[in-house]
């Protein structure tokens, strides 16, 4: 019988599943944060589109202001912490590790647990749509919006048990990607050599490890607040419901380089391949983004100016938000310089690059505008600050992302997505985006506060109100775009090759897609853009020594574990047990200590992993 299984389509099928289940290939693992990151968009995408139906016209009634409530929240949050985010680390997991020569990241197991702990974290966000009762106070989470008297029911209780998950989640896999990128670097490989996308990648790593923490702390204040009956939000009590803003936006302003710094990394990536030039700059763009996530924490209480801070604490916060505008210059000023005299390629990656450059100055320069009190004051909680975060998240990491995944689908898949439908999906979502967001900033000159469910017809905003639902729209038709670009790669796409780009950093020196041990000998670094410097050598027509001949050397590779999914189950199964009874807190609980002990010794015996000979 274990003859013929593999002839039998259910094993096969099993196998195939259970090896996706199991699996401690980083480049697997980035597969599928990808695809549930990508499903989480596009959820969180209808719930913005039917926001926007709701607002086309006024005195809708299509949806009641409960609803509308729970939409924005959930589409906030899915933005934030399902989509962007999660669609960087689909990059950073699968590219990160061929970028910098390196086999696999340094804890497989534990990038395991941090896939997993962040599916059951989005799991548990949208079970409250199942019950009827998402999560419905704003993703900011203002107190005291968020206490029992104002949100009953256990509609932020999902919200906050799903966020400490998904906390967890990104912690775990900083530490992982920390260690990775400062210990398991090629051989000659230099801090500065690291392509800048790498770069990128570990000043978000830090920011995320610094980040967190506060935000979990809020969160545990909240839980007790709910839970327990303790008021730390509550002045009547001694409590302050401006602590609570001070320890979200400590974190959130963070986490908003935490979500542009990584794209920031891959248009570096991008433009210098299809302008076939190095990076322009590329010390000062690294010293940029260090400079960007040191300054991220200084500016968290512009976004508070209008709670009564005072002159002082208003102009030391006005003067660093304008202070870190200047490293952001730099790398827009030397993305310029990299493409000027450059041999241009006008392929869909570039495309969306180009694209990702117009539209986050334009979201930069209207954030500048806001780091004047005065100004601030006058459109803070307006449309105008929609209009602007959306100029900045979506017209910056979102085209980066798609830059991005135009750029790496032929490595990860070993096929080119259709150039034709690239350009379609890139014209459509330019468009659709300024019909959709640009007009929002007028809104809120006019007047039309945020998180409003319906408004009168006489106060202006019909037609600007109308232009951006057709631009919701717009966007929605690219996503179908982009789509149909993928089954149609999946079933008839061109054969990619290793090197379809002319790419200049080390993943392009290997097959598409990569094999599981990526390099079957480690690279040896002689300078930035190694692989480029092989093939063209530097400006005096110098180039490295050729790599040695790999011979079939065994190789060790970590095994399959089912421990991750396992802890991250039984975690969810102890936080849904705080909506249900305390029995199932402690059988979660159990359930928990029990996996992680299991997860800690599992290889103890043997912990080198697997051997294979790779043929060549």
């Amino acid at each position: 019988m274990a003859t013929h299984a593999s002839f039998m389509p259910g094993v096969k099928v099993q196998n195939r599943v259970w090896t996706w289940l199991t699996t401690v290939d980083h480049k697997r693992i980035g597969i599928l944060y990808g695809t549930t990151s990508f499903v989480f968009f596009l959820l969180a995408g209808l719930e913005s589109l039917l926001m926007r139906v709701q607002l086309a016209r006024p005195d809708s009634t299509l949806i009641g202001p409960q609803a509308y409530n729970e939409l924005f929240t959930m589409h906030g949050t899915t933005m934030i912490f399902l989509a962007v985010m999660p669609l960087s680390t689909a990059f950073i997991n699968f590219a990160v590790p061929l970028l910098i020569g390196a086999r696999d990241v340094a804890f497989p197991r534990l990038n395991a647990l941090s896939y997993w702990l962040f599916l059951a974290g989005g799991l548990l966000l949208n079970f409250g749509w199942l019950l009827g009762t998402a999560p419905d106070a704003g993703w900011f989470g203002y107190a005291n919006l968020t206490s029992r008297q104002f949100s009953p029911g256990p509609h932020l209780d999902f919200w906050i048990l799903a966020i400490q998950m998904l906390g967890v989640s990104s912690i775990l896999g900083a530490l992982n990607f920390v260690v990775t990128i400062i210990n398991m670097r090629a051989p000659g490989m230099q801090l500065l050599w690291m392509p800048v996308f790498v770069w990128m990648v570990l000043v978000t790593q830090f920011l995320v490890l610094l980040a967190f923490p506060p935000l979990t702390v809020g969160m545990i204040f909240l839980m007790f607040d709910r839970f327990f009956g303790t008021l730390f939000f509550s002045p009547a009590a001694g409590g302050d419901p401006l602590l609570w803003q001070h320890l979200f936006w400590i974190f959130a302003h963070p986490e908003v380089y935490i979500l542009i710094l990584p794209p920031m990394g891959i248009i570096s990536e991008v433009i210098p391949t299809f302008a076939a030039k190095p990076l322009f700059g590329a010390p000062m763009m690294i010293y940029a983004g260090i400079a960007i996530g040191f300054l991220s924490f200084g500016v968290w209480s512009h976004h508070m100016f209008a709670v009564g801070l005072g002159p002082a604490a208003d102009s030391a916060f006005s003067m660093i938000t304008m202070l870190i505008a200047i490293p952001t210059g730099v790398k827009i000023l030397n993305w310029i310089m990299t493409l000027w005299g450059g041999r241009i390629r006008f392929r869909a990656p570039l495309y969306f690059a180009l694209g990702f450059i117009g539209m986050f100055t334009m979201g930069g320069l209207s954030g500048v505008m806001h780091a004047s009190p005065p100004v601030d004051l006058q459109q803070t909680d307006s449309y105008f600050v929609v209009a602007h975060l959306h100029y900045v998240l979506f017209g910056g990491s979102v085209f980066a992302l798609f830059a991005g995944a135009y750029y790496w689908w032929p490595k990860v898949f070993g096929r080119m997505l259709d150039e034709r439908l690239g350009r379609i999906h890139f014209w459509l979502t330019l468009i659709g985006f300024n019909v959709a967001f640009f007009p929002m900033h007028i809104l809120g000159l006019l007047g039309m506060p945020r998180r409003v469910y319906t408004y009168a017809p006489d106060l202006g905003w019909n037609l600007w109100n109308l232009l951006a639902t057709i631009g919701a729209f717009l966007i929605g038709a690219s996503l179908l775009v982009f789509l149909a670009n993928v089954v149609k790669t999946t079933r008839t796409g061109t054969p990619a090759g290793g090197d379809p780009w002319d790419g200049r950093t080390l993943e392009w020196s290997i097959s598409s897609p990569p094999p599981a041990w990526n390099f079957s000998r480690i690279p040896t670094v002689h300078g930035r853009d190694e692989f480029w410097l092989r093939k063209h050598g530097d400006h005096d027509g110098r180039r490295p020594p050729d790599p040695v001949p790999a011979a079939p050397a065994p190789i060790h590779m970590p095994p399959p574990s089912y421990w991750p999914i396992l802890v991250a189950a039984s975690l969810l199964v102890m936080m849904v047990g705080f909506l249900l009874t305390i029995g199932q807190v402690a059988i979660g609980g159990l359930l928990t200590l029990l996996s992680i002990y299991g997860f800690a010794l599992e290889y103890h015996h043997k912990p080198y992993g697997d051997e294979v000979r790779p043929s060549s």
